[in-house]
């Protein structure tokens, strides 16, 4: 369900495009238009399904920004919860003035959050205790509440906060609406119902039995600003050639693809702002094999069908289990085998938890790759070559310049260093393996005579548009909206037909409809890019071939 669907200001519904979300979780779509209506409700939904915007946003909508009074109370159980939808709901709510959030938790000082509380804010998300610690000091005036939403009640069960519960509401306005999102339906959360809410009504997600593949199943514990850094070593360490990477907003699928471009990575973004056509060239692209790793939304995703993905990254976990299921299931097809990997970030633990339980099925913690893990790869693809070029024989020159070349080295160094053989191998090993060195660059004197093709060759552009090689890369600072917007304002191409962009360390490749080529070469002779003259000319040379030269950001260990 679209959430324009719902009876929401304009003002909600931009501050929910600007997160990227596409369309509503299960959760969402029962609940949102009761708690619209004014009814009580329990939901019975686990972590990660999209709860804080099933309450969040009605709460918003229904709030009175011309009054001054705290219209909302939100009960959670840890001060990172709190935090947590506080930012998310104030996101929602950033195009909608006169909406004051203020979470309140301990740990800070009281001091602190009672001048906060002078600003007056409307909606309080707090954890019981600290809620308590206010109402004591009437400092938390709750004589006007409107709504009180008990978030994860059972887990504030499990840590001890029933009495606090049971005061807090006791002493609210009893015309108010209560919401309760809990995982479990205890005992003590039926009480709950029971004693304070009036006829509520009961939304679950529900989960059918859905049969997982036989897919190898992974999970690592991350930290959400590592990432990027992560998906980066496991696709080197293993290798990886063709990647399908699901991220739960379409702010995210972008921010992503843009960061693994930055990285020498042939990636490109599926999501729902993509026009039809735009979602149909994509695809036909990643089924021909022009690129390696697609970031997707679940809604862009479906009825992705290829065949060759090796491998499965839930960058975000998913809204809703089934879709874990779908996910999944895009590789380990055709009777090959496939690998799926999770990125967990905290409280996450218990969705991969549910996850198990549902699916049947087991997902192995594992640790990211290590540096060493990335270089031995790479150390081990170069030798696998060099044990292919030896099978094959005819070395013989190419042995007596090697021989010439330390001769002459050991010769003409006065200082008395020797090189062996073995050093000899092993620079080149070095030059080949890790390209970048300890300076960062990444065009290795060898990437410049391997695997191009002759002039007349096809590059491996999509048909009907032709690669332009442009002068400036990463280390200009370069981002693909610069490209976008240098070409389009110079030769009146509209930035939609621009094809992909591939960006390196010293230089980029673009691709254009052929029939704007000529336009889009002479329109750019005297163009300068931040203070830079720009030389941009038809490309000869296939950039999935220097790809595997080009340096990728490296990662710290």
């Amino acid at each position: 369900m679209k959430f324009n669907r719902f009876n929401i200001d304009e003002e909600i519904q931009r501050g929910i495009d600007s997160l990227g979300f596409e369309e509503a979780t299960p959760i969402q779509a029962q609940a949102i238009p009761f708690i619209l209506d004014g009814k009580d409700i329990i939901g019975q939904a686990q972590t990660g399904t999209g709860k804080t915007c099933a309450f969040g946003i009605p709460a918003i909508s229904m709030l009175d920004t011309e009054s001054e009074n705290i219209q909302v109370l939100v009960l959670s159980p840890t001060r990172e919860l709190a935090i947590q939808s506080s930012e998310e709901l104030k996101a929602i709510s950033k195009y909608k003035s006169g909406v004051r959030i203020l979470p309140i938790y301990g740990g800070q000082p009281i001091d602190r959050q009672i001048r906060a509380l002078k600003n007056r804010p409307q909606i309080i998300i707090g954890t019981p205790g600290r809620v308590m610690d206010h109402m004591r000091r009437h400092t938390l005036k709750l004589a006007n509440l409107r709504m009180i939403i008990l978030d994860e009640a059972d887990e504030m069960l499990n840590m001890g906060f029933r009495e606090d519960i049971d005061t807090i509401l006791r002493e609210v306005p009893e015309e108010r609406q209560t919401i309760l999102f809990s995982a479990t339906m205890p005992k003590g959360i039926m009480d709950l119902t029971n004693r304070y809410q009036r006829s509520p009504i009961y939304v679950k997600v529900t989960h059918k039995e859905l049969t997982v593949p036989s897919i190898e199943q992974y999970y690592l514990m991350v930290g959400s600003s590592s990432k990027s850094e992560i998906l980066s070593r496991i696709i080197d360490a293993n290798d990886i050639k063709l990647a399908l990477v699901f991220c739960n907003t379409k702010k995210r699928v972008d921010n992503l693809a843009s960061e693994l471009q930055s990285r020498g990575y042939a990636a490109e973004a599926l999501h729902g702002d993509l026009k039809q056509d735009q979602r149909d060239r994509v695809m036909a692209k990643f089924r021909k094999r022009q690129f390696d790793i697609l970031i997707a939304t679940d809604v862009a995703a479906r009825g992705i069908d290829v065949d060759d993905v090796e491998a499965v990254f839930n960058y975000d976990l998913p809204g809703d289990d089934e879709y874990y299921v779908h996910r999944i299931g895009r590789t380990g097809r055709a009777g090959k085998t496939g690998k799926a990997y999770s990125f967990v970030v905290g409280r996450e633990i218990n969705q991969i938890k549910d996850i198990q339980r549902f699916t049947k099925s087991v997902i192995k913690p594992i640790k990211p790759p290590t540096l060493m893990d990335v270089e031995e790869n790479k150390m081990n693809k170069v030798m696998q070559s060099v044990k292919k070029i030896i099978a094959e024989g005819g070395l013989s020159k190419y042995a007596d310049f090697m021989e010439r070349t330390i001769e002459d080295m050991n010769t003409s160094d006065d200082e008395g260093h020797i090189v062996s053989p073995i050093d000899f191998a092993a620079a080149m090993l070095k030059m080949v393996a890790d390209p970048g060195g300890s300076d960062g660059k990444s065009d290795s004197p060898i990437a410049e005579c391997i695997d191009f093709p002759p002039d007349d060759e096809d590059t491996g552009a999509e048909e009907g548009y032709v690669r332009l090689f442009i002068n400036m890369g990463r280390k200009d600072k370069i981002q693909p909206g610069n490209v976008v917007q240098s070409i389009a304002s110079t030769s009146g191409l509209p930035g939609k037909m621009i094809g992909a962009i591939n960006i390196y360390d010293n230089y980029t490749f673009v691709e254009v409809p052929k029939e704007y080529a000529r336009k889009v070469l002479d329109s750019m002779k005297d163009f300068k890019l931040k203070g830079r003259k720009v030389n941009i000319e038809r490309s000869n040379i296939r950039p999935m071939a220097r790809r595997r030269f080009s340096g990728r950001k490296k990662i710290k260990g």
